[in-house]
C-alpha cells in the first residue's frame, strides 16, 4: 500500500497483526482502519516448538516481523487457551514433532504459564496483547448483535462467542468429546481430514454444527480458518440461513479489534 502525504499519521496507530498456527506464522502490519500496511510474511511453523530460546517461537515470531513496518502495538492470536496473556494450553507445540505426534513432557512443562505477551512485548519493543486465535479471528468478523458464534478449522477446531460484541470467556471446546470417544479436535482437525477425506471431513463438519446450534441457540454463526474453503455448503442445508464462511485473513485483520474487544 502506497501512503500519500498527510496519511501516514492518521493511519496510526499500526497494530502488527500475528497469527500464530499449527502449521504456519504469518504477520502484517495494518492501520487503525484495518488496510494492510505491507504484504503478509509468513514461515512454517517448526517442531519441536519451544516459547522461547534460539528455536523458540518467540524468536521465530521476532525474525518473521523484521521485514514489516514499525507498528505501535502488537495482537497475537495463539492456538490455545489464553487467560491475560499467559498460555494454558499450547495442543500442537507440546509435542515432538506437531499434531497427532506424542507430547514431551519438558515442551508441556515450559509452556505452562508461559507470559507470551509479555515476552513478546520485551523482543518487540511494543505493548502486546494475546489472545486464542479464534478469538482474534472473531473478532474481526462478527456484527455485535445478538450471540455470535465463531468455529475455525484448520490445523486443530478453534470457537469463540461473542454477545453483542464483547468477547466471553474462551471455552476450549476443541478437546471436548464430539464422536466415537474421539474430540472436535481429532475429527475436525487437518489429520483427522487427510485421513478421511474431504467427504467423511464435511459430514463431521454438519453435525458439529447441530451441536454447536443445540449448545449456543446462536444468531449467527461463522466459520473461518484454512479449511473453511474446504466446506460443501450443500451439506449445511438450511443452516447456511444462519451461517457466514469467512476468509482465513480474517486471523490478520482481527488484531485491531482484539484491542477494541478485551
Amino acid at each position: 500500500m502506497t501512503i500519500t502525504p498527510g496519511d501516514e499519521n492518521s493511519a496510526h496507530p499500526y497494530t502488527l497483526a500475528i497469527d500464530v498456527g499449527g502449521t504456519g506464522l504469518k504477520a502484517s502490519v495494518l492501520s487503525k482502519t484495518g488496510a494492510m500496511m505491507a504484504d503478509r510474511v509468513r514461515a512454517e511453523t517448526k517442531y519441536p516448538l519451544p516459547p522461547d530460546g534460539d528455536t523458540g517461537l518467540v524468536a521465530a515470531l521476532t525474525a518473521l516481523v523484521k521485514p514489516l513496518p514499525e507498528a505501535d502495538r502488537v495482537s497475537c492470536g495463539f492456538p490455545g487457551m489464553v487467560r491475560n496473556g499467559l498460555v494454558l494450553s499450547a495442543p500442537h507445540f507440546v509435542t515432538k514433532k506437531g499434531p497427532g505426534t506424542a507430547v514431551d513432557k519438558k515442551l508441556f512443562d515450559a509452556w505452562a504459564k508461559f507470559d507470551l505477551a509479555t515476552a513478546l512485548s520485551t523482543a518487540l519493543g511494543k505493548p502486546t496483547k494475546v489472545a486464542n486465535d479464534a478469538d482474534v479471528q472473531g473478532a474481526a468478523v462478527v456484527q455485535g448483535k445478538g450471540l455470535e458464534v465463531v468455529i475455525t478449522l484448520g490445523t486443530g477446531f478453534g470457537s469463540a462467542i461473542f454477545l453483542d460484541g464483547q468477547l466471553m470467556p474462551h471455552i476450549e471446546l476443541a478437546h471436548q468429546p464430539f464422536r466415537k470417544e474421539e474430540t472436535y479436535n481429532d475429527q475436525l482437525g487437518e489429520l483427522g481430514r487427510k485421513n478421511k477425506g474431504d467427504e467423511t471431513w464435511n459430514h463431521r463438519v454438519r453435525e458439529a454444527v447441530i451441536n454447536m446450534e443445540a449448545l449456543f441457540f446462536y444468531d449467527h454463526l461463522y466459520i473461518g480458518g484454512g479449511n473453511a474453503r474446504r466446506i460443501n455448503r450443500d451439506e449445511l442445508g438450511e443452516s447456511l440461513e444462519r451461517i457466514t464462511i469467512v476468509d482465513n485473513s480474517a486471523g490478520i485483520l482481527g488484531g485491531i479489534k482484539l484491542w477494541e474487544v478485551s
